[in-house]
């Protein structure tokens, strides 16, 4: 007996084309479906669809992963992000400290600490993960 029987050939060969994307075209029509389902199912778990939404979901998440990696980045690097999208100075974050306190943390000379940590997410709405 195999596990793959005919009817899930079947059944694969009707809905392959909805999980899996090689290209742009593919991937701009799995967003479409995407949203289409989360306008229909919302998050409502038990809805009949719910599976194949968080299925397409992490289909999309992996393509995006594998053509868009985001790079390895320090807590320095997403403050001096932050700091640079908000327009803000050094002596602009006393959250963080001193001026000259900022300026060790951004040079790489100390690390932020977790007070620091969560008032830096506070004031950018961001999750304190963002500088870990």
């Amino acid at each position: 007996m195999t596990v793959i029987t005919k009817e899930i050939e079947t059944y694969w060969a009707a809905l392959s084309s909805i999980f899996i994307i090689r290209n742009e075209q593919e991937y701009d029509q799995a967003i479409e479906r995407l949203n289409e389902l989360v306008d229909k199912v919302g998050m409502h778990e038990s809805h009949p669809l719910y599976d194949m939404l968080d299925t397409l979901g992490a289909v999309i998440h992996a393509y995006e992963e594998r053509l868009y990696p985001m790079p390895e980045s320090s807590g320095a690097d997403m403050l001096r992000f932050l700091m640079d999208e908000h327009g803000l100075r050094q002596s602009d974050l006393p959250e963080v400290g001193s001026q000259g306190v900022v300026s060790e943390v951004l040079g790489g000379k100390r690390e932020l600490n977790i007070r620091q940590i969560q008032a830096l997410a506070a004031r950018f709405h961001v999750s304190p993960a963002v500088f870990f």
